[in-house]
């Protein structure tokens, strides 16, 4: 089951990366929450997305590097770095430790970040 996990929270991923929303929400439960090292608070996925497709518009491209998973049932922690690149030139790197938590179907539950975004090299100007 632990191999099974970790390739649902790279599908997730994937998903996100091909802006394939309905994808992303098809592996989550209705009542999955999210949170992230922002001081925001949690989310609902639907929150969550959401926010995700309003700014995608900016986005030229952005392409998760899976760099590590460990897993035990019901859960995934995994750390990655995302590629980014807007439409204005920006470009940069996410590095981010996530926990993914799942039910007892598989579905994704519960998903905490901890990230911090670095610019790499300059912004058209």
């Amino acid at each position: 089951m632990s191999q099974e996990l970790n390739d649902k929270a790279v599908t997730y991923l994937r998903a996100l990366e091909s802006r394939d929303w309905d994808a992303a929400r098809a592996l989550c439960t209705d009542t999955t929450t999210v949170w992230h090292n922002d001081g925001k608070g949690e989310q609902s996925i639907e929150e969550n997305i959401a926010g995700m497709e309003a700014q995608i518009d900016s986005i030229e491209s952005m392409r998760y590097d899976i760099l590590r998973q460990f897993s035990r049932p019901g859960e995934v922690l995994q750390q990655h770095v995302v590629h980014v690149a807007t439409t204005g030139g920006m470009r940069g790197e996410v590095h981010a430790a996530v926990f993914f938590g799942f039910d007892d179907a598989g579905q994704i539950k519960r998903i905490e970040e901890y990230a911090n975004f670095i610019p790499v090299g300059g912004q058209d100007s």
